[in-house]
């Protein structure tokens, strides 16, 4: 099976006896509250879904990705993995060389953080080098504008995991989805990302991808999104449906990514596919605009940016698609790369345009999208 990015796959949940020693030191030392990305990313930290880390990026590791797009070590990373003191919070009550418990917003005490690593960051030079852009529109600098300037980096102790309300069925960890995919026979196995419903061209390139390899996971992710993006329980419902009549059963999984959306476009495709990679994924979708919003990124930057590293070293078999459609000329779902269709006979419509239509009621064609998970998305519109 595929090895995990750098070689071992982390587990950073303590052992009984270890848990109840850190329970009873976790009251005397200060706290942090987490917020939604950061608690996601502590619990895939603690299965291994983001090894090689062990706990929040540290300094050296932050300055190297931000500079190099690689950990200190060498190893490809694009996105900063970091916790943020919080704005206000007195900063000066977390130290170098000691320990932190990191709680959710509800009180739950999830794990302690050995902080050995403490320094101010410069948003603007983040955003610029992650994001590639300082825009406060941009939903991933108006994060780095709500959380704090200071960052703690250091191994984490995990004594409990994250709990989550809905969907427990579907969470599986890289050591669920590994055993999964061997109990099946899957040597190789595709994933495909997704922050939204599929329509018929992700249908189309995931059933591509079907014809090359054993398996295919749909790995929706379902950590915090934008607001008006689809929620998840609506995305949930139409993934279920379109496995259910559409796909071979035998060959399909759908599970959980649990990690917060960043909107970082080409940096995230790279996150996007190392993180899989760890759940024993050997193949991984990139298309068009990958983890993109608005105009901020070219179309292919985020198949681009794979450029800069060897095949060897990202270690995962991309899989790199085009805009697809339904043709009207061939008569069914291709791509640039495969068909000469005009513009005009593409049936491709905008989001505004889907919108639209399922606000007021309408179905698209049946060529952009599935009935049946148009129906859910008009349901779940008119408040069913």
């Amino acid at each position: 099976m595929i090895a995990p990015h750098g070689g071992r796959l982390v587990n950073r949940v303590v052992e009984v006896g270890e848990r109840d020693r850190l329970l009873g030191l976790a009251p005397k030392l200060p706290k942090l509250i987490l917020n939604a990305r950061e608690m996601a990313d502590v619990d895939m930290i603690a299965v291994g879904a983001m090894s090689p880390l062990e706990g929040f990026m540290g300094k050296a590791d932050y300055d190297a990705v931000l500079a190099t797009r690689r950990l200190k070590n060498g190893l490809p990373w694009t996105v900063p993995i970091v916790l943020a003191v919080k704005p206000g919070d007195d900063a000066a009550k977390y130290k170098e060389g000691s320990d932190v418990a990191l709680e959710t917003q509800d009180g739950q005490l999830l794990a302690i953080l050995h902080v050995d690593s403490k320094w101010k960051m410069d948003k603007g030079d983040e955003a610029r080098k992650v994001l590639r852009t300082d825009d406060k529109a941009h939903p991933g600098v108006g994060y780095l504008d709500s959380i704090g300037d200071t960052y703690l980096g250091g191994r984490m102790s995990v004594v409990n995991r994250l709990k989550y309300e809905k969907y427990n069925n579907r969470r599986l960890d890289p050591v669920e989805t590994r055993a999964l995919f061997k109990h099946k026979g899957w040597k190789t196995v595709a994933a495909f990302q997704t922050r939204n419903p599929i329509h018929r061209a992700h249908e189309y390139l995931t059933k591509v991808a079907l014809e090359v390899v054993d398996g295919l996971m749909l790995h929706p992710l379902m950590g915090e999104t934008k607001s008006d993006d689809v929620p998840a329980d609506v995305r949930m419902q139409c993934y279920e449906a379109l496995l259910a009549g559409y796909y071979p059963k035998d060959r399909t999984a759908l599970a959980v990514y649990p990690q917060a959306m960043r909107y970082g476009g080409p940096s995230e495709a790279v996150l996007h596919a190392i993180c899989r990679k760890n759940y024993g994924v050997t193949h991984f979708l990139v298309g068009r605009d990958h983890a993109g919003v608005g105009k901020y990124y070219g179309s292919y930057d985020a198949q681009k940016i794979f450029d800069e590293y060897t095949p060897a070293e990202v270690g995962i078999n991309l899989l790199k698609f085009e805009n697809s459609f339904w043709c009207k000329r061939t008569g069914g779902m291709a791509s640039t790369k495969s068909s000469p269709a005009t513009a005009e006979e593409r049936v491709e419509l905008s989001g505004t345009q889907v919108r639209e239509m399922l606000r007021a009621g309408t179905i698209p064609p049946v060529e952009f999208t599935r009935p049946e998970i148009a129906q859910i998305l008009i349901n779940a519109m008119k408040g069913k």
